[in-house]
């Protein structure tokens, strides 16, 4: 007589398993972006977009960043957004060791974030970094979305979601505004 099947395994029979590998990757210099980074890790998680969030600094852990860069392809990551401030030379760093798409993002920590912008987006000819505004982690989202669109259409209809209800807002508010009474306003 065969042997009955544990309970254990009879229920693993039943359930769906999901494995979930990051397709984007998120990484900041410090824990003092997370306020910015995490505008994009809100993003990618609202459209179901599978991510990592990882703290890496071109200066204090450039053998960690090297190992990063030249991992992330073979580990499944199609974009990658980078955040950081001041010399801000994380994004670029990445970007010279793996052929993926990054999206850097200039965190404001010195002069206003002026400093992070000018050293993220003056890349050299051949090592692009798109870039973002300062302190723009959830355009930094969004810019990963529209590019893994390109490739997943249930992707791109979450994000033509997203979309719609953009210009739905807009109406609303357009419509509350009517309301708003003054004596020289005309509509």
């Amino acid at each position: 007589m065969p042997k009955p099947l544990s309970h254990r395994y009879c229920l693993t029979l039943h359930k769906t398993i999901i494995v979930m590998e990051p397709k984007v990757s998120i990484i900041m210099g410090s824990i003092s972006d997370l306020p910015v980074m995490e505008k994009a890790a809100k993003f990618l998680d609202a459209l179901e977009v599978p991510f990592e969030m990882n703290a890496l600094s071109a200066h204090r852990t450039p053998a960690e960043v090297e190992k990063f860069a030249l991992s992330a392809k073979g580990r499944g990551i199609q974009v990658i957004i980078a955040g950081a401030g001041m010399a801000a030379a994380l994004p670029g760093v990445i970007a010279a060791m793996t052929p993926l798409p990054v999206i850097g993002v200039p965190i404001s920590s010195t002069l206003e974030g002026r400093d992070a912008l000018y050293a993220i987006v003056q890349m050299p000819p051949g090592i692009p970094v798109a870039t973002v505004g300062i302190d723009g982690g959830m355009n930094a989202g969004i810019l990963a979305v529209e590019i893994l669109a390109l490739s997943d259409p249930q992707l791109a209809q979450r994000y033509d979601g997203y979309r719609s209800s953009l210009a739905e807002k807009i109406v609303k508010v357009n419509s509350q505004l009517k309301e708003v009474k003054y004596k020289f306003k005309t509509n």
